[in-house]
């Protein structure tokens, strides 16, 4: 069974950047692609971005698109999310995510719980204040 450990999260203040890691136990044609999702206290679960190993293909979320980057270490078989000019409004409890292609990232939907992700990390805490 494939396991997604994510690591960086925490309590920082508006304005500054983070970053932060998801490494995978093995990889399989079901983590061929890996990305981000993050949810807010209250709110639906969103996509934030995604990539391939490769690193050639990568997708973010419109609204962020400007502040993240997403990028692979394959000798460390880890995904990082680097965001930049925190606010409060990224506060949100961060996961990491495996499938084997992009679609499930893009093209997937809170409503059906983005059901054709292969697997999902515990997630990890961002908590910016203002």
């Amino acid at each position: 069974q494939v396991q997604l450990t994510e690591t960086g999260g925490g309590l920082v203040q508006a304005g500054v950047s983070l970053k932060l890691s998801c490494v995978t136990s093995e990889r399989t044609f079901r983590t061929l692609a890996m990305g981000w999702f993050r949810q807010a206290p209250g709110k639906e679960r969103e996509f934030v971005a995604v990539t391939r190993w490769s690193g050639l293909t990568t997708y973010y979320a419109d609204s962020l698109k400007s502040r993240i980057t997403i990028s692979v270490d394959n000798a460390k078989n880890t995904v990082y999310l680097q965001m930049n000019i925190l606010r409060p409004e990224d506060t949100a409890t961060y996961y990491c995510a495996a499938a084997s292609s992009v679609a499930p990232f893009t093209q997937g939907s809170s409503a059906q719980g983005y059901s054709a992700i292969d697997y999902w990390g515990k997630g990890t805490l961002v908590i910016v204040s203002g």
